[in-house]
């Protein structure tokens, strides 16, 4: 039986947690030991029991499906931390019924608009008209000036992680037992799954800055130029790949990174990529 707990302690817990998401931040998976501690607490109420060999089953089950690569702005995973708890605390309780897979699929697709929604506002926004009035006081001689800057930067951060974790857990509460009626939890994990995709295609697309620098002088052909008119960003989808055939077939990350360093040294030295 998990243990209750009220409103406030558990969007405390989401909001406290998902500011160190960051903290265990590494190259492999990025946030994902970070979203792991923030759903850790929802986790050991939901199987307790360290004697039962079923329960700590389920409970590693659930630590390895909450260390799926995860990268999303802190302020915004508030809520992703307390829609999947929703989610895993409906699978505990049905879990003939309810497909895990989509969790990891839910968790997946709101990471793009997520981060896109977060990181304009929070970084590119509120931050830079926090600091833009503090420096302007400061320059005055006012000490009100850092305070201001900190103040108006924060604040809007606190509300969002706060009210984010609260929302996340009353919808994913309120919605999944509507959701699990007919065959809407298919029709949305199929939707979520190509949101997925999508993002991950957009992250490949935008995060892999690999070119071919090679020109053909007699006739003025830039080899990038064509691969670009073929397809863009035709190179890092074709490195994507091969990385995801070497994780298929079971290459260690040590074997990786060693492949993509001497790689990267060999092709940028024969002036193959740049």
């Amino acid at each position: 039986m998990a243990e209750k707990i009220s409103d406030l302690r558990r969007t405390w817990e989401f909001f406290w947690r998902s500011w160190t998401i960051q903290a265990t931040w590494n190259y492999e998976r990025q946030m994902n030991m970070g979203f792991m501690y923030g759903i850790a607490p929802t986790l050991e109420r939901l199987y307790p029991d360290k004697n039962d060999p079923e329960q700590v089953a389920r409970k590693k089950e659930a630590y390895e499906r909450s260390m799926a690569f995860y990268n999303c702005t802190p302020q915004t995973s508030s809520f992703v931390l307390g829609l999947v708890s929703s989610m895993e605390e409906k699978y505990a309780r049905d879990r003939e019924n309810f497909n895990p897979d989509t969790i990891n699929t839910v968790k997946t697709s709101l990471m793009g608009p997520l981060s896109g929604i977060g990181d304009s506002f929070f970084q590119g926004t509120v931050r830079i008209i926090a600091f833009g009035l503090g420096i302007s006081l400061a320059q005055q001689g006012s000490v009100l000036g850092p305070i201001l800057a900190i103040l108006l930067s924060f604040l809007p951060a606190w509300l969002v992680t706060w009210y984010g974790g609260k929302l996340g857990y009353q919808m994913g509460e309120k919605y999944l037992s509507k959701l699990q009626e007919g065959n809407l939890m298919e029709q949305v994990l199929h939707v979520c799954s190509i949101v997925g995709v999508m993002v991950i295609g957009a992250m490949v697309a935008s995060m892999i800055g690999i070119v071919t620098p090679i020109k053909f002088e007699a006739t003025n052909l830039v080899l990038q130029d064509v691969l670009n008119s073929i397809l863009p960003q035709m190179i890092p989808l074709a490195l994507t790949a091969g990385m995801y055939w070497m994780i298929k077939h079971k290459f260690s990350t040590g074997k990786m990174l060693a492949i993509c360093i001497v790689g990267g040294i060999v092709f940028n030295a024969l002036g193959i990529f740049a």
